[in-house]
C-alpha cells in the first residue's frame, strides 16, 4: 500500500475512534480503541514500541516509546490536550528521525471535530 493511501486509511480509523468516542477521555482509552480500530481494518501494527535513543553510537534505552507504528512505517504521536503546541510537533519529528521514519501523524483527539485541528501530519526527510 503506498504511504499515502496508509496514511489516508489510519485517518479514517482515528476519525471513526472519535466520532464514537468525541473529545473528553484520557489518551490511553484513544490509544485503545485506534488500536482496535486498525486491527478491524487489517492494519498492522506495533503499541507501545520502544525507541532507544543512539548518541555518538551508543544505543541508550531512555524509556522513550512510540504510541503506535503502523506497517513499520507511520509513528503515531496521540494527544488528548488542549491544543497542539509546536513541542508535540518537534516530538514528533524527532521521534521519526530516531527510528529513520518518514511519516508521522499527530493527532489530538480533544477537539470537536478531528479533521478541523486534530490531525497534523509530518514528514522527515522527504517531499510530501
Amino acid at each position: 500500500m503506498h504511504i499515502n493511501q496508509l496514511s489516508y486509511n489510519i485517518i479514517g480509523a482515528a476519525i471513526e475512534v472519535h466520532r464514537e468516542l468525541g473529545p473528553g477521555l484520557l489518551e490511553s482509552a484513544y490509544e485503545e480503541c485506534l488500536c482496535h480500530e486498525l486491527g478491524l481494518r487489517g492494519l498492522p501494527y506495533e503499541r507501545q514500541k520502544p525507541l532507544p535513543v543512539v548518541y555518538k553510537g551508543v544505543h541508550l534505552d531512555a524509556g522513550y516509546r512510540l504510541d503506535i507504528l503502523v506497517d513499520n512505517r507511520i509513528v503515531l504521536e496521540l494527544k488528548a490536550v488542549e491544543a497542539l503546541l509546536p513541542i508535540h510537533e518537534a516530538q514528533l519529528l524527532t521521534y521519526l528521525k530516531l527510528g529513520g521514519w518518514q511519516v508521522g501523524l499527530l493527532i489530538n483527539f480533544n477537539v470537536e471535530v478531528l479533521k478541523e485541528g486534530g490531525i497534523r501530519r509530518r514528514v522527515w526527510g522527504l517531499e510530501e
